[in-house]
């Protein structure tokens, strides 16, 4: 039945064969990275060894090779693209290398898991498919939207070259993992998938990570109120309207009440800081870049009101926010602008500025900072949301639904999984 992750077969000992999933990542380290770390335990407790191949952190998961919690982590160093698309070349081949390089380590599996950005894993899925394991495809970012976003060009060569890399993706995959209908939509309509192979897994929230505690008024720097943004500080993700919104907060509707902290880091990062500058924010605005959870729980306890300011754009408007999910979990009204999966994922746990409009985006900071009784009513929807249809329980039956459509016509991998790794040679089945 879907989700059941239980088989018949049996080693030569009478016991039940182990399932053996290698998942592979290349934009951030693991468990950094939430949705893959839930995906891990999610197979571990379902009777599933993982094994996962990501980079290396810079400040944590540091280490090359771990165990944690019963999932085998093999890391390997890479630097960040700089320079234009020579960096990108550098990066993601030599992110190829070592992901091959390790998969040989690991030996053969029963499902290779690759989770993009960018649409380059699925050439060692290949090999790894003509060894006998199921790909599935977790798609976490549309790249061609991103390069939109980013770029604005879809005519030149490397849109179209990425357009090509969704396509193979695509066709290599066996099953589909989608982060919401309208990535499911994609990979049906323009990924020509069967709607039968393609499953949704949203991101959701740990909610034993999201726990309010009580407020800390000093975090407030003696303001009436507290704003947040939580999340990655990337070109597409709108801090920069965020901030603008602010200054318009404070110089045009007069509103000097608050005071507002920037949690996250990305490749904007600095940027964001001078914008602030030159928008003479510096004493109203503090940027802490990444913090731990705990200090993070007390940020998102003490805010009034959490931003949410990804501007529409290819991307953002079919995208799940995780930063909308998780000031959900915590009970925090949002500002957002309006975004076709913003609406999906919070409902009326949010109020909603034209698209792009900074100055509409003010004026609904303003509306909540003036109505707690508003804010207090917006915070308990979004924790029920949470807690009902958008919780991880869901995913999880979804994402073993998927491994169960995968590997319902393949035997488990040979008992003896170390003799591939002694011999160099895998066996065909």
């Amino acid at each position: 039945m879907p989700g059941d992750t239980s088989f018949d077969e049996t080693t030569g000992g009478g016991r039940p064969a182990e399932r053996r999933a290698l998942i592979l990542v290349e934009n951030l380290s693991v468990p950094f990275d939430r949705r893959v770390w839930q995906e891990c335990r999610t197979l571990r407790d379902a009777g599933w060894k993982v094994h996962v191949i990501c980079p290396r952190g810079s400040k944590r998961d540091t280490e090359p090779e771990v165990e944690i919690d019963g999932v085998r982590i093999l890391r390997y160093p890479l630097r960040a693209a700089t320079g234009g698309p020579a960096g990108y070349l550098r990066e993601y081949g030599t992110a190829l290398w070592h992901t091959a390089r390790l998969a040989r380590k690991v030996g053969p599996v029963d499902v290779v898991h690759a989770c993009n950005p960018p649409d380059l894993l699925f050439l060692p899925a290949l090999w790894l498919k003509r060894r006998g394991a199921r790909f599935v495809f977790d798609q976490h970012d549309l790249v061609p939207e991103l390069y939109l976003s980013r770029f604005g060009r879809g005519e030149d060569l490397l849109y179209r070259a990425v357009r090509a890399l969704e396509r193979l993706t695509y066709r290599a995959s066996d099953v589909v993992l989608a982060t919401n209908e309208s990535y499911r939509d994609v990979a049906i309509r323009r990924g020509g998938r069967r709607p039968e192979d393609v499953f949704v897994v949203r991101s959701a929230p740990e909610t034993d990570r999201f726990q309010p505690v009580p407020p800390e008024p000093e975090l407030k720097r003696g303001k009436p109120h507290l704003l947040c943004y939580l999340g990655v500080m990337g070109p597409q993700d709108g801090v920069d309207y965020a901030l603008r919104a602010l200054a318009k907060l404070r110089d045009e509707l007069g509103r000097t009440d608050w005071h507002a902290v920037f949690v996250g880091a990305g490749d904007a990062f600095d940027a964001m800081v001078e914008l602030s500058r030159r928008l003479g924010l510096d004493e109203q605005v503090r940027f802490t870049g990444r913090v731990p959870d705990a200090d993070l729980v007390r940020y998102l306890s003490t805010a009034d009101v959490c931003l949410s300011p990804d501007p529409r754009n290819p991307l953002n408007d079919v995208s799940t926010m995780n930063k909308v999910l998780e000031y959900m979990a915590m009970g925090r009204p949002i500002v957002s602008f309006d975004l076709r999966e913003a609406r999906v994922s919070a409902g009326d746990a949010a109020v909603y500025a034209a698209a792009n409009d900074e100055a509409e985006f003010a004026g609904l900071i303003a509306m909540l900072l003036d109505d707690p009784e508003k804010r207090a009513r917006m915070g308990e929807i979004g924790k029920e949301r949470i807690s009902g249809r958008l919780s991880w329980r869901n995913s999880q039956a979804s994402l073993l639904a998927a491994y169960a459509a995968a590997c319902r016509d393949r035997a488990p991998v040979p008992a003896d999984v170390d003799a591939p790794v002694r011999t160099g040679k895998w066996p065909r089945r």
